[in-house]
């Protein structure tokens, strides 16, 4: 039998070792022949269109390795490879196929060992399901394209914020003569003045991102306290809120100490309730401001309606702030 018909050892090696925590869709194929360990593709895996991309993506990722490898005897630096992601209910061969898409990353992982991480191309809706998908075990997201499109901004808050992403990187962003002016620019220099927080607290699971549709009402805990988070529209207060389709919101909280945060984004309204039952939280002070050379500089105290009467914290939508707010409970 030819050699390219024969499963490669180190791939069997591979499944055999990390059976327990493959990804479900290669499992499940590998599983329903019986988690064979010999023979050829087809005896492995079954005479089906899975094996056929499996196949593909074996052969791609021990090329791609090839030339990582010699880029980092050269050049020691982090590789990737990235993939145009798939579309619901197209099999192999109708979307680009073979390529590091989440149903197969552990061929990828078998076959590169030289490629640091794998990254997708977002040309598609529903974010947040496939970033979890690229990060189920434990990968890093590396953005390394996204369409530029309306959302964008919320996007990068979300990703920087719940997936500690590397890499967040619009297509053609820079086909502009206005950046500053466009969404993803002044979202941009808002995660520029914060990265140092970012860093700082992300290995302490001190930083929390949420992208906010029209319906959307998300928890989280942070510090002390539970978050509850909803789209800035839902006050009713904005001229928006009447339309049928609100814009993408996103924002990024960042816990300092159990009862102080900073909170950057746009669109977005927060609660607060204290994680010990039977008490209630109260802001100390809620301040608007920006980062200078990561010195923290205070504009507005956030009063009266601005916090409506200490309820909430609110960025309105189509604005985009930082505010550090100081909380007690009793």
């Amino acid at each position: 039998m030819p050699v390219l018909m024969m499963k490669p050892p180190i791939l069997i090696a591979y499944l055999v070792k990390n059976k327990n925590s493959l990804l479900p869709e290669l499992k499940s194929v590998w599983e329903a022949n019986g988690y064979k360990s010999s023979g050829n593709w087809e005896e492995i895996f079954g005479k089906n269109l899975s094996t056929d991309e499996i196949f593909m993506a074996w052969y791609y990722a021990v090329f791609a390795n090839e030339l990582a490898k010699a880029g980092k005897a050269v050049y020691n630096l982090p590789m990737y490879v990235n993939a145009a992601l798939n579309r619901p209910g197209r099999k192999p061969g109708e979307y680009p196929s073979a390529g590091p898409l989440p149903h197969i990353m552990d061929i990828w992982k078998a076959a590169a060992p030289f490629i640091d991480f794998l990254a997708p191309d977002f040309y598609n809706p529903d974010f947040k399901h496939w970033c979890d998908l690229y990060t189920r075990s434990s990968d890093p997201l590396f953005i390394a394209e996204i369409r530029l499109e309306n959302g964008i901004d919320a996007k990068a808050f979300f990703a920087f914020g719940n997936y500690n992403c590397l890499s967040f990187s619009p297509f053609s962003i820079e086909s502009t003569d206005h950046p500053q002016s466009e969404p993803i620019g002044k979202a941009y220099n808002i995660l520029n003045q914060i990265s140092h927080l970012i860093t700082k607290y992300q290995p302490a699971n001190a930083v929390k991102g949420f992208l906010i549709e029209k319906d959307s009402i998300q928890k989280d805990t942070l510090g002390n306290y539970i978050l509850t988070v909803y789209h800035e529209y839902k006050m009713g207060w904005s001229p928006g809120s009447k339309e049928s389709i609100w814009p993408l919101t996103g924002v990024l909280i960042i816990a300092v100490a159990p009862d102080e945060f900073y909170v950057a984004g746009t669109g977005i309204v927060i609660t607060f309730a204290p994680t010990v039952k039977n008490k209630k939280a109260g802001f100390l002070s809620i301040d608007e401001g920006r980062f200078e050379n990561e010195k923290w500089i205070s504009g507005r105290r956030m009063n009266g309606d601005q916090d409506h009467q200490g309820r909430h914290v609110r960025i309105p939508a189509n604005e985009y702030g930082i505010q550090h707010v100081k909380l007690y409970s009793y």
